[in-house]
């Protein structure tokens, strides 16, 4: 007996035909525990000692290419900063063109009407973990700090860098990972949507993880009443001593200013540059292409100028009053006055243009600057007649609509990032045949040129990614220089132990026949996707998520518990867990047929 039906390497086998047919499920009825008796192996996937054979050498091509980056990160050539810079890099670039050359080219429209099953199975495999930690926690009698800290960690999985590079490894090394549904279903196309699939849990578990386990499950210790009572405790006692030491040196300064008088200092003059001097900046720094005037910022009535961040604007650029709105003074970015109004435009801080030829870029963009400018007066001044020409009602219901639309627009901008672009700008590319034929007929245009400068910069993305996970590992696992917390030396191994339990155990045994009926019972076609059951399986038991121990370091929040945690799943048991998740997928694919 085995648990879903992994064999024994022994003769077992499941009960088969004669003829190597699967067993009759009318003679009997169907579970997802299976007996074994002594049959030929099955089809979907080679004898158990060769598949673990296959598993571990997908696995270790992992740990082989991420290697090297743990390893540089250990000898000090690949810092913190480094390793953003490549991970950001790869976010931006890299990884958007991987998901479009793997989705636009082998999807089509009817293959995604049906992903509507993920989120179903991304609730429930969240509300099994929250559950499985929640169980956990009140065993080990954590305190709410600590079992929300075991929460996270059961309930955020990795789902980006260790699960893609695994399918991609995995699609090109088992050959039972073909779709029957596909007629002529490559390796390229099972990585492809192994991809799709692992994109849609990534964006549902990265609005979870940063709202609800960001600012409650790790939320810093001053959150939680009974740390914030002692902190306050704590911070009035050192305020009074730092009181009593600046008494202190108050007292002591008045004895220095009884005694000899300082001798007098000439101040530089206003042509005179000392290097000696404080740097005073002029102004606030622009944010995001604005330009804000600084509070210091002055305007001179007198001699017919304004100054913003120490310059000066002679009063004459258009208007007769000279007024600042007539500058283009107004910031883009301050909040519109109604909900047909345009932003005004800026002037350039160029004021001078330069003579003859050189200067027509300049008189061009002032010319297309000014007629835009006009442009949107024109249309703010019309919008906002016909806004009150309107009844009462007619402009609450107007406004209702356009702040719903802009919180909607603000949610989306925000939640949107490369990858998800990509991966829209993909699907709308697999849903147009035309444009797909464009972008990957042989003898096309865009795809000898286009199409194929960015299938070689998505070669980059798996080697980067596992690269960047070592030197995290590295850079996770190291020690922290700052003491321990007293609360995290006492119950840190207890910490450690619960966390690695409610996320590579406890939630795999419970998910598995949950995930096993889908694949049997549920009449969606993906489920019948091999690389769809197993991307499920390994995010049951996946890692804790990398992303963890950023929000750790930033909330302070068990950062040498979260680093003993990142080593032990991601370096010792990573391999056992990853065979045994393989060889479940594999044993409920064969089992669902």
């Amino acid at each position: 007996m085995g648990f879903f039906g992994i064999r024994a390497p022994t003769s077992l086998r499941l009960t088969m035909s004669s003829a190597g047919e699967p067993w009759d499920h009318s003679a009997m009825a169907p579970s997802p525990f299976v007996i074994f008796k002594n049959t030929q192996p099955h089809d979907s996937h080679p004898p158990l000692g060769h598949l673990i054979l296959l598993v571990f050498g997908a696995v270790l091509e992992v740990v082989c290419v991420s290697l090297p980056g743990y390893i540089i990160a250990r000898l000090g050539h690949f810092d913190a900063d480094k390793q953003k810079f490549l991970a950001n890099l790869n976010v931006m670039l890299f990884t958007p063109c991987l998901i479009f050359t793997k989705l636009a080219s082998q999807l089509n429209a009817d293959k995604l009407v049906e992903l509507g099953v993920i989120p179903v199975i991304f609730v429930i495999q969240t509300l099994v973990s929250y559950l499985v930690a929640r169980i956990v926690a009140r065993c080990f009698r954590f305190n709410r700090r600590a079992s929300n800290f075991v929460t996270a960690m059961g309930v955020f999985g990795n789902s980006n860098s260790l699960p893609i590079s695994l399918v991609i490894s995995l699609s090109q090394t088992l050959k039972g990972l073909h779709w029957d549904r596909i007629p002529g279903d490559t390796d390229d196309e099972v990585a492809a949507r192994g991809i799709l699939y692992l994109m849609v849990f990534q964006q549902l578990g990265q609005v979870v993880r940063w709202s609800w386990g960001y600012h409650v499950l790790l939320a810093p210790k001053s959150k939680y009443e009974e740390y914030a009572n002692a902190s306050a405790e704590e911070g009035r006692h050192h305020g009074e001593s730092r009181g009593e030491g600046e008494t202190q040196g108050l007292l002591q300064s008045d004895d220095i200013d009884q005694g000899d008088e300082q001798p007098y200092v000439c101040p530089p003059s206003p042509t005179h540059t000392d290097d000696t001097q404080l740097y005073e900046p002029a102004g606030r720094t622009p944010v995001g292409g604005t330009s804000r005037a600084s509070p210091h910022d002055s305007e001179d009535e007198h001699d017919g100028a304004w100054k913003v961040d120490g310059k000066t604007y002679p009063n004459n650029l258009g208007g007769a009053n000279g007024s600042l709105d007539d500058h283009y003074r107004d910031d883009p970015d301050a909040p519109i006055d109604g909900i047909l109004s345009f932003p005004r435009i800026r002037a350039s801080e160029e004021l001078e243009i330069p003579d003859g030829i050189k200067g027509i870029p300049v008189r061009l963009r002032r010319a297309a600057r000014k007629a835009q400018l006009k442009t949107s007066n024109w249309l703010s001044s019309t919008g906002r007649r016909a806004y009150d020409g309107l009844p009462r009602p007619m402009q609450l219901a107007l406004t209702g609509i356009y702040r719903v639309w802009c919180k909607v627009y603000k949610f989306l901008w925000d939640f949107m990032n490369p990858p998800l672009w990509a991966m829209l700008f993909a699907v709308v590319v697999a849903s147009v045949p035309d444009l797909q034929q464009l972008f990957f007929r042989e003898e096309s245009f865009i795809r000898t040129s286009v199409t194929s400068a960015i299938s070689q910069t998505a070669g980059v993305a798996v080697p980067l990614i596992l690269v960047v996970l070592g030197a995290n590992l590295a850079r996770n696992t190291q020690q922290h220089d700052g003491g321990v917390d007293p609360e995290e030396k006492e119950i840190g191994k207890k910490l450690l132990v619960a966390s690695l339990i409610s996320r590579m155990l406890l939630p795999t045994l419970i998910m598995a026949p949950i995930l096993a009926l889908f694949a049997k019972y549920v009449p969606v076609s993906i489920l019948d996707d091999p690389i769809f059951v197993i991307v499920c399986f390994l995010l049951t038991g996946a890692p804790s998520a990398l992303q963890l121990a950023q929000i750790c370091q930033i909330n302070n929040v068990y950062e040498t518990v979260m680093s003993k945690i990142l080593f032990q799943s991601y370096v010792i048991w990573i391999l056992p867990s990853t065979l045994v998740l393989v060889l479940c997928a594999m044993e409920v694919v064969e089992w669902a047929k």
